[in-house]
């Protein structure tokens, strides 16, 4: 399917704005335990390091999960399945401010990475069929944006929220309140021409297996250098705030406020780098040198968290944060669209399930290797150091194993280089 490469429809719009939605309460919701983790890990006597494998759960079945969206969009329309999952991980989040013990917390954030597994390989099916390649950047971007201010004002209102009522009343807030996107979804997406248009078209393409995508040096490009984005943004997500309270002191006040900057200008710059990159691409520009030219430049100097949390004052220590979040957000606007126009609509849910597996691995390593990390050493610093080595690394995958950023003709074409 083609799609008009002009300004989107009141209807691409409309779907987009449910999609930013989405993905603003799914990391609002995957976020929420570190904001609380210093009162629960008060309240059930954890170590630092019983934190980071609390986070490492939802991060395990989050990235399992992935491979089984694929067979799920094969059995059911692919807006039937985001909102199961919505409502499936709103509930983890509300069933959170109920547990009394370290075994009830595993199980939610279980049962919270099972339904948030659905949400990345839904969007990336979706801005593949209804959005065409020099609209993408700025679907992306707007949907990145949602994935980063979720993380800011739930640091910011939920450490507030925290510190007034108790960590059990941020979970119970979060998890009933989103509730209130369901009957919108159910609402207007079914009316989507664009969706059972997908749907249609995707039967007539040959959908390649796991094992051939796995043989295509582009997927373990894509794969490498989402491992090693996610790895500094988990790292952010799950730590940051309680860097802030134990390694720098701040109050909980301050935390909710320094700590939710970082988000909004990771934001800001997605949302900025994925207009330009349509607008470039609109104007001629490869698509090739295009994207990879913000997502390269973005990982190379988002290494200044490393100097960030060595700096001896929080003045400066802040100011570099802002810096490399900033340099962040030019990656994440537009690596998802690599994945996207490389495997066209039919393959595009099924190679992003695999993709963001694999990827969210580092949800599992992060938040363990960084909480022993801790525990050992009694500081940041080696933390920090192992987020800078793996955003270079991210870096010479998509500048060396990812090659042109172009549509594979899957009908023609039984195995890909």
């Amino acid at each position: 399917m083609t799609v008009a490469p002009g300004k989107p429809t009141f209807e691409q719009w409309r779907l987009l704005a449910m999609l930013v939605a989405a993905v603003f309460v799914n990391y609002i919701d995957r976020s929420n335990l570190s904001v609380s983790a210093s009162d629960i890990k008060q309240e059930f006597n954890l170590t630092t390091a019983q934190l980071g494998i609390a986070s490492s759960w939802f991060f395990g079945s989050y990235a399992l999960c992935q491979l089984f969206a694929g067979w799920l969009f094969e059995k059911y329309t692919v807006h039937f399945v985001l909102g199961a999952g919505f409502v499936l991980w709103s509930a983890a989040t509300a069933a959170t401010g109920f547990v009394d013990s370290f075994t009830g917390l595993i199980v939610t954030r279980v049962i919270l990475g099972i339904g948030e597994s659905v949400a990345y390989p839904a969007f990336s099916k979706i801005l593949a069929s209804d959005y065409a390649e020099n609209q993408r950047g700025t679907a992306n971007a707007l949907i990145d944006a949602g994935s980063k201010l979720g993380p800011a004002i739930g640091t910011f209102f939920g450490g507030m929220i925290v510190a007034a009522y108790g960590w059990r009343s941020l979970f119970l807030i979060l998890g009933f309140g989103a509730m209130i996107w369901v009957p919108f979804w159910v609402m207007w997406t079914p009316q989507s021409k664009n969706i059972r248009r997908e749907e249609h078209v995707a039967v007539r393409v040959r959908v390649p297996s796991m094992w051939e995508l796995l043989q295509i040096r582009a997927v373990w490009g894509s794969f490498i250098g989402l491992f090693a984005i996610n790895y500094a943004w988990y790292f952010m997500i799950t730590w940051f705030p309680y860097y802030l309270e134990n390694e720098r002191h701040f109050s909980k006040e301050r935390m909710a406020t320094y700590g939710a900057i970082p988000f909004v200008m990771i934001a800001i710059s997605a949302t900025m780098a994925g207009i330009f990159a349509d607008r470039m691409i609109a104007q001629g520009n490869s698509p090739t040198r295009t994207r990879k030219m913000f997502i390269i430049t973005g990982l190379l100097a988002t290494t200044l968290l490393l100097p960030a949390g060595m700096a001896p004052s929080d003045e400066l220590s802040m100011g570099l944060f802002w810096l490399a979040s900033f340099a962040f957000g030019l990656t994440t606007a537009n690596h998802w669209a690599v994945t996207q126009t490389i495997a066209g609509p039919a393959v595009a849910g099924k190679w992003t399930g695999m993709q963001n597996c694999f990827g969210n691995l580092a949800g599992v390593v992060a938040p363990w290797l960084t909480g022993q990390i801790v525990d050992v050493t009694g500081s940041f610093y080696l933390a920090f150091v192992g987020v800078a080595v793996m955003v270079v690394i991210g870096a010479l995958s998509y500048g060396f194993l990812v090659g042109k950023i172009e549509p594979i003709d899957w009908n023609r074409n039984q195995t890909a280089t």
